[in-house]
Protein backbone atom coordinates (compact mmCIF):
# COMPACT_ATOMS: atom_id res chain seq x y z
CA UNK A 1 0.00 0.00 0.00
CA UNK A 2 1.25 3.68 -1.06
CA UNK A 3 1.07 6.07 2.06
CA UNK A 4 1.09 9.66 0.67
CA UNK A 5 0.35 12.85 2.74
CA UNK A 6 -1.90 15.79 1.00
CA UNK A 7 -3.65 18.59 2.16
CA UNK A 8 -7.04 20.18 1.38
CA UNK A 9 -6.32 20.95 -2.58
CA UNK A 10 -3.77 18.83 -3.29
CA UNK A 11 -4.11 15.59 -5.61
CA UNK A 12 -3.20 12.22 -6.38
CA UNK A 13 -2.72 10.97 -10.06
CA UNK A 14 -3.73 7.14 -10.65
CA UNK A 15 -2.17 6.30 -14.24
CA UNK A 16 -2.80 9.16 -17.03
CA UNK A 17 -6.91 9.77 -16.32
CA UNK A 18 -7.47 9.05 -12.75
CA UNK A 19 -7.31 12.52 -10.09
CA UNK A 20 -8.10 12.08 -6.53
CA UNK A 21 -8.13 15.60 -4.95
CA UNK A 22 -8.52 16.37 -1.13
CA UNK A 23 -11.42 18.31 -0.78
CA UNK A 24 -11.43 19.04 2.95
CA UNK A 25 -10.14 17.78 5.72
CA UNK A 26 -11.82 17.77 9.29
CA UNK A 27 -10.47 15.91 12.55
CA UNK A 28 -10.81 12.42 11.40
CA UNK A 29 -13.55 13.43 8.21
CA UNK A 30 -11.63 14.12 4.73
CA UNK A 31 -13.35 14.78 2.09
CA UNK A 32 -11.76 13.64 -1.73
CA UNK A 33 -13.40 14.29 -4.65
CA UNK A 34 -12.87 11.55 -7.87
CA UNK A 35 -12.30 12.43 -11.05
CA UNK A 36 -12.49 9.50 -13.73
CA UNK A 37 -13.38 7.93 -16.73
CA UNK A 38 -16.66 7.26 -17.41
CA UNK A 39 -15.94 3.42 -17.94
CA UNK A 40 -14.30 3.32 -14.47
CA UNK A 41 -16.62 2.42 -12.06
CA UNK A 42 -16.00 4.33 -8.74
CA UNK A 43 -18.00 2.75 -5.26
CA UNK A 44 -17.11 3.39 -1.42
CA UNK A 45 -15.41 0.06 -0.44
CA UNK A 46 -18.99 -0.56 1.51
CA UNK A 47 -20.91 -0.32 -1.54
CA UNK A 48 -18.62 -2.01 -3.49
CA UNK A 49 -18.74 -5.42 -0.96
CA UNK A 50 -23.09 -5.32 -1.04
CA UNK A 51 -22.63 -5.38 -4.91
CA UNK A 52 -20.13 -8.67 -4.83
CA UNK A 53 -22.26 -10.17 -2.50
CA UNK A 54 -25.65 -9.72 -4.70
CA UNK A 55 -24.04 -10.25 -8.04
CA UNK A 56 -22.86 -13.44 -6.59
CA UNK A 57 -25.91 -14.48 -4.35
CA UNK A 58 -27.85 -13.82 -7.94
CA UNK A 59 -25.21 -16.31 -9.62
CA UNK A 60 -25.87 -18.97 -7.34
CA UNK A 61 -29.13 -20.29 -7.78
CA UNK A 62 -31.19 -21.81 -4.98
CA UNK A 63 -32.11 -25.52 -5.24
CA UNK A 64 -35.52 -25.00 -6.47
CA UNK A 65 -34.23 -23.38 -9.20
CA UNK A 66 -31.96 -26.04 -9.87
CA UNK A 67 -34.48 -28.73 -9.36
CA UNK A 68 -36.79 -27.17 -11.99
CA UNK A 69 -33.77 -26.75 -14.54
CA UNK A 70 -33.43 -30.05 -14.64
CA UNK A 71 -36.75 -31.48 -14.72
CA UNK A 72 -37.31 -29.00 -17.85
CA UNK A 73 -33.97 -30.04 -19.46
CA UNK A 74 -35.02 -33.84 -18.69
CA UNK A 75 -35.15 -35.55 -22.03
CA UNK A 76 -37.66 -38.30 -20.57
CA UNK A 77 -40.30 -35.96 -19.74
CA UNK A 78 -42.75 -35.13 -22.93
Amino acid sequence: MLVLTRRAGESVMIGDTIVITVLEARGDVIRIGIQAPRDVQVHREEVYKELQDANREAASPNEDAVRALTEMLDPRKP
